[in-house]
C-alpha cells in the first residue's frame, strides 16, 4: 500500500484502487501538496476538528462521496452540514468498510470545531489498509498510552508529529517512537507555520541512532510504498 503526504498531517493512504485521506487540511494550507477538488477519496478519517485538520472534508466528500469517520461529537456536526456518510465511534471504537478499517484511540490535545459550535475529544488513528497497519497518532502530547496499540497487534509505520507548540516537539517524538514500536516512523505536523518550525533530520537520526524505528521524510507530495 502507499501513503502519500499532502503536507502538515494530511496523508493518502492507497490500495487496490482505493484511497482514504486522513485529516484533509488543503486549502490554506501553505505546504498543500494538491487542491481540494484535485484528491480522491473513497474515505475520509478525522484526528479531531481543528481547522488544521477538518480542513476540506466537507468539500471533498461532497464531491466524491466519501464515506467520514469521526469522532461521535464531530460526526454529528458534520451530518448537520449535510454529509449522509458520516461514521461515529467513540474512543475504543472501531469502522471497517471492508477494504479499510479505523480504530479511534486516545491522543492528548484539545478539539473544538471551526464553527465553536462542538468540543470533542481528539483521537488518534490505527488504520489497517492492504495488510498494513497505520497509527496516525494524532495531534498529541507525549503520554505513555501511546504504547497500547502495539499490544493488539504490530505497527507497520507511525506517522507522528514532531513540531512541538501544538503537538509534542521532536525531543518528545523520540520516545513517542520508542513506545510505538513501528517498523517506520513518518514525520508530520512540522515546518507547515513559524510555530512549528523544527529539524526533521536531527529526528529522524535521533530515532535511528537509537534503534527504535527506521524514519523516512517525506516531502509533501511524496509517497513511500510500505511493503
Amino acid at each position: 500500500m502507499e501513503i502519500k503526504f499532502l503536507g502538515h498531517a494530511a496523508f493518502a493512504l492507497s490500495h487496490d484502487g482505493k484511497t482514504v485521506l486522513v485529516d484533509p487540511f488543503l486549502t490554506g494550507n501553505p505546504k498543500a501538496a494538491a487542491g481540494a477538488d484535485e484528491v480522491e477519496a473513497d474515505a475520509i478519517f478525522l484526528t479531531h476538528g481543528h481547522g488544521d485538520h477538518l480542513g476540506d472534508t466537507v468539500d471533498i466528500a461532497q464531491r466524491t462521496g466519501a464515506d467520514v469517520v469521526a469522532i461521535v461529537e464531530l460526526a454529528a456536526e458534520l451530518e448537520g452540514a449535510g454529509l449522509d456518510k458520516v461514521h461515529n465511534p467513540n474512543i475504543g471504537g472501531t469502522v471497517d468498510l471492508g477494504w479499510v478499517s479505523v480504530r479511534l484511540t486516545p491522543a492528548w490535545h484539545t478539539g473544538t470545531s471551526p464553527s465553536g459550535g462542538t468540543t470533542a475529544t481528539p483521537a488518534g488513528l490505527v488504520i489497517e489498509i492492504g495488510g498494513k497497519r497505520i497509527y496516525h497518532l494524532g495531534d498529541t502530547g507525549l503520554f505513555s498510552d501511546l504504547a497500547l496499540p502495539s499490544r493488539r497487534g504490530h505497527i507497520d509505520v507511525a506517522l507522528i508529529p514532531i513540531g512541538g507548540h501544538f503537538t509534542m516537539d521532536r525531543f518528545d517524538a523520540v520516545t513517542a517512537a520508542e513506545f510505538v514500536k513501528a517498523d517506520q516512523v513518518i514525520p508530520c505536523h512540522y515546518d507547515t507555520f513559524p510555530p512549528i518550525q523544527t529539524d526533521v533530520q536531527a529526528f529522524k537520526s535521533d530515532v535511528q541512532n537509537a534503534g527504535y524505528a527506521e524514519v523516512v521524510v517525506l516531502e509533501p507530495g511524496e509517497s513511500h510504498t510500505v511493503r
